[in-house]
């Protein structure tokens, strides 16, 4: 403060006050309650000082300092005068003429209204003591500028009122809207806009009664439709539809039933916007009122209750004046607007539709109509709106008011209405299932019954048309089954059909099989339901064994096999468990059966493996006593069926497959260990997997069963099956885990673990590399655990490697490097620097050769790291090419990610469409008053548009003169220009050929590499966490040589095939250049050759094998040219004799 006293210049003063604006705001607020007097004192004078000044940003930071210092006092200071006298003094400086001082002014008395300390406190009060005075202020000043010259002071005051205007008491609140409402009656654009501005702010800031009451709201509300804009003047209609959206929802948390009976005018009104030519404001325009409906109308639909009649009494009465009004548009001459009421329409199904059926029922006729209406062009929009009235009125009711029309006695066969099934089956849900028993099911047996008497009198066709509307029924049933609200009382009406129909019909299975999975997932919430599907079980059960198990015939699609098996497993989670053991007991007795076939057998299999998991430890250990010979068998499939028997019996959830583990672990491990040499490769998965849930369970007394487990796991790692090689390393890390609970040391036992997986490397080949593999998960996995001169070792280790005479032990070494790379800290990385380039460069040349490209991409990972200085003196010479390669592909990199960033930041807003948005100065984008205004000197000025005017006058209607003294003339001001219409242009950034073509550039693809999360993924597709995605290999046209690529495309037409060059459409028929303009025939053109057939000379025509087509065309010819000239000679002569 000592400092900004003794300055004198503009810049000291601006450098001082910024930084005491810093400091202030972590200055203990009791210190600046203590300093309050000197400190505004001598913020006083400063600012009275600079006020005239040329510069801004003393001003600001003074500002801001003063802000600071009001918000930390106590609310008794603020009784005091010269506090107020210090506010008003701050409040003066938001009519600033500067834009930044006035924008700092006006940010600085939000937040001592909004922000001040005692605001926050137990004991604060409803409002600021300041705020009454601050409204004073903005009515005076409104009053004594009002709209005159160009109103720049209004303007202010209104921005300013945008912002503090929810933060008044309620009086205070009444008059400066009332002085709003005053002001708007001028018809000036820019302050109507302004105003709208403040309304907008009070009603999104959710007063409450305090500052708003309902009365209030509602009286505003009435006003404003005072100061309707023109439909054609689209901006300040949005945005007076959105600031009218604002104010019901606002009073809707006021006063609910005042807001219901103000929503039918407005309903009126935005659906007169649907006859606007503006594709824009029609969809505000829906939008407001789905809006509505879902803030103001859903909350008291409980309330309202059903209505008695279509002209309902009481709040019901506001809601059908708002449907008819949307129900109008769908007269004619709203069709241009069909799509957007329709979507209005929908919502009032979903909103109302449950209470509202008998004011909706005639809709629902209607619509029907004009479904029916040929080309009627919003199907889509029309189908989801009767499928909102399903959804929400029920199938049940709809079909009362637009019934179906089919009962299998048509002797037309239009059926005008099926349309209405699939509309049904796709929207019905938690409906009464008693419904489809007592309608669609008896409808469906006629339709079939007709089908097959048609079929037999010898009409496939007419057959084929209700077998398929019977097939479509039964597609809803899934539907039926999802929230039924009567399942208890209607499933036990329907088991019996769909039972048969499992076993009988193969074209419902499917359907049928997915309506029980769909009852069972979420028709089945409370336990009388549970237990009403579940004592069905012993019916249903059977006869999906028998389906599943049987042996489709020749020629027919096993393609029902997998859903009927998913509804098993989903039938057995409700089933009793004595039932489940009894039907898991019969298989595992068929299973034995030495004259079952293969298929009976895997099928029996696949039951066993769905029902273990659900039943007792006695059943599980009979099955595991049955499954012991299949372990070993020859036979793939039956040994992979086996395997997952067991893993099904070791992972299982319930408490009786733990007790199954813990009591049958010996032999497990004994089993496991003995069929090591007998386990097929397509039973690698299912039996890793077994291990996996056994290990878990292990304790230190078996870690000898894991160190005879451990090679076969490692050769895993090189498993056709992606399966097999995910649970390989799953196993991997399961073994780690296991050591590490057998050890208290973490160090010690990933230590003990790692010298078991070190004995691979003295292995065979394949080994090596599997275990390479091993390692580098084993690496990623427990590097926490590990010491860093442990990975150092085992790095050095690997390096030796990489100059092994074997691919794949190379390749693993690679993956190994590049894993490093991503996980060792830099520090500790750059000491084995040296010796990795080293081992790089012993390579051999045919390797080197063969992995150059997860050599550059581990060049390229080393660059990034130690810079390319360093890695250019480590490598090898014969690397220095492809380091150099790699920095200029970085630096292009680099380079267009950066243009592109410009080129995202700097496109104009003419060439983007503006998106609008809730808030209200998105709207009003176009008619912003304030101007942020650069006061900084340039050296290239910029030129300032001239802006034209901004408000037009609409002349009267059909030839009439503009009476002036129509209340509603001030719609006649419009603030955009009558008759403009800005068509968007589609715009793009490539280049065109001069045949029309587009040249597109191929970007940059090593972009993705530089985020750390691409990076990341790479790296667990190497240690197996995630699967590698099948890539097709590239071939490229250019080698990696020191050459820059060129990003831009140098191609030019001309060669043959794709590459031809291609003519105008007028030039593509040959010899169209001589035809006649006047009559028939062809002319000579001068200067060409004579318009004659031709026929070109071609080397291929002396091929002797070609003689005879040849020859024959050129009969052809001769023949065509000899009639044409008897013809032309017969002409001749004709007019000879004439």
């Amino acid at each position: 403060m000592t400092t900004l006293e003794a300055v004198e210049s503009e810049e000291s003063i601006a450098a001082v006050a910024y930084l005491l604006n810093l400091v202030m705001r972590r200055v203990p607020g009791s210190v600046l309650i203590k300093k309050f007097s000197d400190t505004a004192k001598v913020f006083m004078n400063l600012l009275a000082a600079q006020v005239n000044s040329g510069s801004t940003a003393g001003l600001r930071w003074i500002l801001a300092c003063l802000s600071t210092l009001l918000r930390r006092q106590d609310l008794t200071v603020w009784s005091f005068p010269s506090t107020l006298q210090v506010y008003h003094g701050l409040l003066s400086f938001t009519v600033h003429a500067k834009p930044k001082v006035r924008k700092e002014a006006q940010r600085s008395i939000c937040s001592v209204l909004k922000g001040s300390d005692f605001m926050f406190g137990d004991l604060a009060p409803p409002h600021h003591p300041a705020a009454q005075s601050t409204a004073r202020f903005c009515i005076k000043e409104i009053e004594e500028s009002g709209g005159g010259g160009q109103g720049t002071t209004t303007l202010h005051v209104l921005g300013l009122l945008k912002d503090v205007l929810p933060c008044f008491p309620v009086s205070c609140v009444k008059s400066c809207c009332e002085t709003l409402l005053r002001v708007m009656t001028l018809s000036h654009v820019m302050v109507t806009a302004c105003a709208m501005q403040a309304f907008h702010g009070l009603f999104v800031a959710k007063p409450n009664s305090a500052v708003l009451t309902g009365e209030l709201n509602a009286q505003i509300i009435t006003a404003l439709y005072d100061y309707l804009p023109n439909i054609s003047d689209l901006q300040p209609i949005l945005a007076w539809l959105t600031v009218m959206e604002k104010a019901h929802i606002s009073l809707c948390r006021l006063q609910g039933s005042l807001c219901l009976a103000h929503l039918p005018r407005l309903f009126s009104m935005a659906v007169s916007c649907f006859l606007s030519s503006h594709t824009q404001l029609m969809a505000a325009a829906a939008e407001t009122m789905k809006v509505l409906l879902r803030e103001c109308v859903a909350p008291f639909a409980d309330d309202i209750g059903v209505f008695a009649s279509s002209s309902p009494s009481g709040p019901a009465s506001y809601i059908c004046k708002m449907f008819r009004a949307v129900e109008d548009g769908l007269t004619y001459r709203f069709h241009a607007s069909w799509a957007f009421v329709l979507q209005v329409l929908s919502t009032f199904f979903e909103v109302i539709g449950k209470q509202a059926y008998p004011a909706m029922k005639q809709c629902l006729q209607t619509l029907c109509d004009l479904r029916e209406t040929p080309h009627f062009a919003y199907t889509g929009e029309l189908d989801r709106a009767v499928g909102m009235a399903v959804e929400y009125m029920g199938p049940e009711s709809v079909l009362q008011a637009v019934p179906l029309q089919i009962d299998g006695t048509e002797e037309k066969f239009d059926f005008p209405r099926s349309w209405l099934i699939p509309v049904i089956r796709d929207h019905v849900k938690h409906t009464r299932l008693t419904f489809f028993n007592q309608y669609f099911l008896p409808l469906a047996a006629s339709l079939k019954n007709r089908a097959l008497e048609l079929a037999q009198s010898g009409r496939p066709l007419e057959a084929k048309l209700y077998d398929t509307l019977q097939w479509q029924i039964w597609t809803m049933l899934p539907g039926f089954c999802t929230k039924p609200t009567d399942t208890a009382v209607a499933f036990k009406a329907i088991a019996r059909t769909l039972g048969t129909a499992i076993s009988d019909r193969p074209d419902l299975r499917l359907t049928i099989c997915q309506a029980l999975r769909t009852l069972i997932s979420k028709g089945c919430e409370n336990e009388i339901d549970r237990a009403e599907v579940s004592r069905f079980a012993k019916n249903f059960l059977p006869v999906l064994f028998n389906v599943y198990s049987t042996e489709p015939a020749s020629g027919e699609s096993a393609a029902y096999r997998l859903p009927v098996l998913d509804t098993i497993k989903v039938y057995l989670t409700l089933a009793d468990q004595q039932l489940v053991c009894g039907f898991l007991d019969k298989a595992t007795e068929k299973l034995k059966n030495a004259e079952s076939s293969e298929f009976t057998r895997l099928s029996l299999m696949d039951l066993i493996v769905a029902m273990a998991p659900m039943v007792d430890e006695l059943s599980m250990n009979n099955v595991f006593q049955t499954i012991l010979p299949f372990l070993q068998s020859k036979d793939h499939h039956i040994q992979k069926k086996a395997y997952r028997i067991l893993e099904e019996m070791c992972g299982g959830e319930k408490e009786a497959c733990r007790h199954f583990v813990h009591k049958h672990l010996e032999v497990m491990k004994e089993t496991l260990l003995g069929s090591l040499k007998t386990a097929a490769s397509p039973a690698k998965r299912p039996r890793l997997k077994c291990l996996i849930h056994i290990v878990k369970q292990l304790s230190v007394e078996h870690q000898q069963f894991i160190v005879a487990l451990l090679p076969e796991v490692i050769i895993c790692m090189k498993e056709v099956s992606i399966g097999a090689r995910r649970n390989g390393y799953t196993l991997l890390v399961e073994f780690g885990r296991a050591f590490l609970r057998f050890y208290e040391d973490s160090r010690e036992a990933v230590g003990q673990y790692l010298a078991l997986v070190y004995a691979g490397l003295t292995g065979s080949v394949t080994m090596i590399s599997c275990t390479v593999l091993a390692l580098t998960r084993l690496v990623f996995e427990f590097k926490d655990q590990m010491d860093i001169s442990t990975i150092e070792q085992l790095l050095q280790n690997i390096c030796l490697l990489l100059q092994s005479k074997t691919r794949d032990v190379i390749k693993s070494a690679l993956s190994f490097i590049k894993v490093i790379l991503f996980i060792m800290d830099t520090k500790v990385l750059a000491q084995q620097l040296q010796v990795l380039m080293e081992s790089i460069g012993n390579m051999r040349d045919d390797m080197r050769r063969h992995f150059r490209v997860k050599l550059k991409n581990i060049f390229t990972k080393f660059i990034r790291k130690f810079g390319f200085e360093m890695i250019d003196s480590m490598a090898p010479e014969e690397y220095h090419r492809v380091l150099v390669n790699i920095r200029k592909a970085e630096a292009r990199n680099k380079r267009q990610r950066a243009l592109k960033r410009a080129a995202g930041g700097s496109e104009s807003e003419d060439e983007t469409p503006k998106q609008n948005g809730d808030s209200i100065e998105e709207i009003l984008a176009e008619t912003d008053s304030d101007e942020e205004v650069n006061e900084k000197t340039e050296k290239v000025t910029k030129k300032r548009i001239v802006q034209k005017s901004s408000a037009w006058l609409k002349e009267g209607e059909a030839d009439e003169p503009l009476n002036f003294l129509d209340q509603k003339v001030a719609q006649r001001v419009l603030a955009t220009k009558p008759e403009m219409k800005k068509k968007a242009s589609i715009k793009h950034d490539f280049p065109v050929m001069s045949d029309g073509r587009l040249v597109i550039s191929q970007g940059a693809k090593d972009e993705q590499l530089k985020d750390s999360e691409d990076e990341a993924n790479e790296i667990l597709e190497e240690v197996g966490v995630k699967t590698k995605a099948a890539q097709k290999r590239k071939f490229k046209t250019a080698d990696d040589d020191d050459e820059e690529m060129q990003t831009d495309s140098c191609y030019k037409a001309g060669g043959s095939g794709i590459h031809r060059q291609i003519l105008p459409k007028r030039n593509r028929q040959y010899g169209a250049e001589y035809k006649s303009t006047k009559g028939q025939g062809d002319v000579k053109r001068k200067g060409k050759l004579d318009p004659f057939a031709y026929v070109p000379l071609n080397k291929s025509q002396l091929n002797r094998r070609k003689k005879a087509k040849i020859c024959g065309q050129f009969k052809g010819l001769v023949k065509a040219a000899r009639k044409g000239a008897e013809a032309g000679h017969r002409l001749r002569k004709k007019k000879q004799t004439l």
